[in-house]
């Protein structure tokens, strides 16, 4: 049900008009219908079943690319319902790539939709083929056709990471961690965004890309800090985790190695530790194990 609701939600959410800056200069009926897209795309964000399913007619029919169709308002309503509780937070980003007017009361609509975050799996783009009928001098979807296109993308080298993405928070000591991990480029990366607070307050934060590299045929990692240092690392896989070998530079100038060890407990916690660490040649003590959870309901 959640497979076939990710379908209807990215091609319903991409019926009505356009949006991704497109600029248009349409008007009448077309400029109604690209118009109405603001509004759709208003209700799809702010997760409200009902106000999303308001665009369709009280009959009108979706099919995805299983061939599995949904009839009727109260029924699209329902989905989306179902798909909001399992993905709080879901936004929607549109692709118009024609919208014609067949007559004075019909109009056909191509395009394309994407989710944020981006669902599990391989990375691909929703293409659909809507219907609008005008009755009552309103524009309302009628008939939905959904198709799946696989997009170029790293993502099968990345993939044993995608339990990685969420967000993840940790405090020890007084310490307190936020990561923050998200697919990009088409789900060929994975960003890190991290906060570490100290116990006085004072906080230090980070960037970190993870992606695949073609030459070494290894997955690589690239750390910045907001100091001025970064680093680069190799991930080696191992058993329940992943090892992060990495090499870099202070903001200072004093070049440092690490390695960096995460052991996943379950889909919702896993454990961090870094080890063997130096800085300008001098040996640091290893760190104590922290336990990174999962912080539910967050896209």
């Amino acid at each position: 049900m959640v497979k076939h609701a990710l379908t209807v939600l990215m091609a319903l959410a991409s019926l009505p008009s356009t949006l991704w800056g497109q600029a248009t200069n349409a008007s009448g009926d077309e400029a109604i219908i690209r118009q109405s897209v603001e509004a759709y795309v208003q209700a799809f964000n702010k997760n409200d079943a009902k106000a999303v399913a308001g665009f369709w007619t009280e009959t009108g029919d979706y099919t995805d690319d299983s061939g599995r169709t949904i009839t009727g308002r109260d029924a699209i309503a329902r989905e989306y319902a179902d798909f909001f509780k399992a993905n709080p937070g879901v936004k929607i980003r549109l692709a118009i790539d024609s919208l014609k007017l067949l007559s004075s009361t019909v109009a056909i609509e191509d395009g394309r939709a994407f989710l944020d975050p981006l669902p599990a799996g391989e990375f691909v783009c929703s293409k659909y083929t809507a219907i609008h009928v005008k009755a009552d001098g309103k524009w309302l979807m009628s008939t939905v056709r959904d198709s799946r296109v696989e997009l170029p993308s790293a993502y099968k080298n990345l993939a044993d990471l995608e339990w990685f993405v969420g967000t993840w928070t940790a405090e020890e000591h007084g310490v307190k961690t936020v990561s923050r991990c998200r697919w990009i480029g088409n789900k060929s990366f994975l960003e890190r965004r991290y906060t570490v607070t100290q116990p006085d307050g004072l906080t230090t934060t980070g960037l970190q890309v993870l992606g695949w590299n073609p030459v070494e045929a290894y997955v690589q990692s690239w750390t910045f800090s907001a100091d001025g240092g970064h680093a680069i690392g190799n991930w080696t896989p191992e058993e329940n985790g992943w090892r992060a070998d990495m090499r870099g530079v202070t903001g200072d100038g004093r070049m440092t190695t690490a390695t960096n060890l995460l052991r996943k407990l379950d889909n919702d916690a896993f454990v961090w530790r870094s080890v063997q660490r130096t800085a300008g040649g001098e040996a640091l003590p290893d760190t104590d194990e922290v336990i990174m959870k999962r912080l539910p309901n967050e896209p």
